[in-house]
């Protein structure tokens, strides 16, 4: 699946959100594959089990489980309790459940496992250090005489005995695997790479993102497979590619060297019967500004087929051309099957942070309605070269308003603040999803984000109402930006400590905040 921009070939490929009206946080939003005639074809008993992160490797969020439904749910009553605050962090921790025990992260982060039905204790194992913050994977063998919990604490991948809590020692390095090892970096700069969230077990793989961070320095976010009984690792896909890879072109020369992020953050789905993984890849370094990367840059905000046995790319498709936004591809691809053309087509459906929903044929990576590259207005930050265009799909419509203006102000703000912000917008660059550069050389403003948060989509699956969900938060986003002669004056004030790119960064998000009236203040 080829796509030919003008300027380059390539396959056609964290929010810091603030309020200037109203705050719309948490809305549900149904966007209709009606157009698409959708039709399920769901095994009901297939949702009837939560042994893996999302419900399912297809990130379905979905149980199909009934004695609970709206005519009794306001009876309910309290069977049982325990403290499982999960781990410190900024997400929620998704427990499993397998043969009735329930696997918990308890009590200053330990594992804890759980009789489901009665809350009882079975085993508590403390860990050195803070557990994925937002689940693990289970894996059995064959016979299920040996089950694992997987998952990482403090940069190192680890494995229990699910039936007694025991480490397996004899994976990895008497129970541990470094994940700061094999990245082409010293192990000594890498300060964080493990994921919030688990990854995937296929089969004896256990496949893995990271979270890198968006800075200058932040390692980069290559997918790796471990053998889940070794702890070995089985492959590597660079997502910034290597010298004779696929994608080398659309970078500066030797940009693997340097440039970092490009990762899987978020969530990652799988097909287990064609063993093809999806992995919503986020932004390269620095998030903000690309100067120092001229180029398309895949495989950056790129949803990314791979032979889950082999990390051989299958097909990918780019949604932004040389991220300049931090539109990251966070939330887990939703493996769906709808009626198309009068056949049912196996999908899979790709939601954003700007309001667009991708749904692409789940082998070929062929998108089911066109996608047009269309002109985007263009950034004038001295030194930076924005893509000239940008992929939009003509089918499902948005899902979320993708432009904020002086009408959306909130109407019950005090006269000076509304008069205050309609001065912000009436001074801006405000064209649109695909703007984010200064109109004056001093600042800019970009209208607004909406994240489909990772995890944020439940359930997104399609229902016999032919519905899929999509959970948002819509807030806009202004940004304000330097350029070096300006950043020069403010840091010949400063410490020379703190004339680093990540304060500077911080002092602009602060800037930030300030003109949206927000009560945070720069540590």
């Amino acid at each position: 699946m080829d796509h030919l921009p003008q300027r380059e070939k390539f396959v056609n490929t964290k929010s810091r959100c603030r309020t200037l009206c109203y705050l719309e946080a948490a809305i549900l939003l149904v966007l209709g594959l009606a157009a698409a005639h959708a039709a399920p074809t769901l095994n009901p008993k297939k949702y009837t089990t939560w042994s893996d992160y999302a419900g399912g490797p297809e990130s379905l969020q979905y149980s199909a489980l009934t004695k609970i439904d709206k005519t009794n749910v306001s009876g309910l009553q309290l069977a049982w309790s325990y403290m499982a605050p999960g781990p410190a962090g900024r997400f929620s921790f998704n427990p499993l459940i397998v043969d009735g025990v329930m696997y918990v992260v308890g009590k200053d982060s330990a594992v804890v496992a759980l009789d489901a039905a009665t809350g009882r204790q079975l085993w508590s194992r403390p860990m050195e250090g803070t557990p994925t913050n937002r689940g693990f994977n289970y894996w059995e063998n064959h016979d299920r005489s040996d089950r694992r919990l997987i998952f990482a604490v403090n940069n190192y991948l680890q494995e229990l005995n699910a039936q007694t809590g025991e480490q397996i020692n004899t994976f990895g390095i008497v129970g541990k695997v470094d994940l700061r090892e094999g990245l082409g970096r010293s192990i000594e700069s890498i300060d964080t790479i493990q994921s919030g969230t688990p990854g995937r077990v296929f089969e004896n793989l256990v496949i893995l993102g990271s979270a890198t961070g968006e800075l200058y320095e932040s390692p980069p976010g290559d997918i790796r497979a471990y053998d889940v009984l070794s702890g070995k690792q089985v492959w590597v896909f660079h997502t910034v590619p290597h010298p004779g890879e696929y994608g080398y072109e659309t970078w500066p020369k030797d940009a693997w060297k340097y440039i970092g992020g490009t990762n899987d953050w978020g969530e990652m789905s799988l097909d287990v019967k064609r063993g093809i993984v999806y992995l919503p890849l986020g932004s390269p370094t620095y998030d903000l500004y690309g100067a120092d990367r001229t180029g398309a840059g895949l495989f950056g905000n790129c949803l990314l087929a791979l032979d889950a046995r082999t990390g051989k790319r299958l097909w990918h498709f780019q949604v932004v051309h040389h991220d300049l936004w931090d539109y990251d591809l966070t939330t887990g691809p939703k493996l769906l099957t709808i009626r198309h053309d009068g056949k049912m087509v196996d999908v899979v459906a790709q939601p954003t942070k700007f309001g667009f929903l991708y749904v692409f044929d789940r082998v070929t990576g062929q998108s089911l309605w066109p996608v047009e590259e269309r002109a985007v207005p263009q950034s004038d930050m001295p030194g930076e070269h924005s893509w000239p265009t940008q992929p939009f799909p003509t089918n499902p419509p948005p899902y979320a308003r993708q432009k904020f203006t002086v009408d959306d102000i909130n109407p019950y703000v005090e006269p000076e603040e509304k008069e205050r912000l309609r001065n912000i917008l009436l001074n801006a660059r405000n064209e649109g999803i695909s703007l984010r550069r200064p109109k004056t050389g001093t600042r800019s403003e970009s209208p607004e984000k909406m994240a489909a948060r990772t995890g944020g989509v439940p359930p997104p699956i399609l229902l016999p109402e032919c519905f899929m969900y999509v959970l948002m938060t819509r807030p806009p986003y202004i940004s304000f930006r330097w350029t070096l002669g300006r950043f020069r004056q403010w840091r010949s004030a400063r410490p020379s400590s703190a004339a680093t790119p990540h304060t500077f960064a911080t002092v602009c998000r602060a800037m930030e905040q300030t003109a949206l009236g927000s009560r945070f203040q720069q540590a």
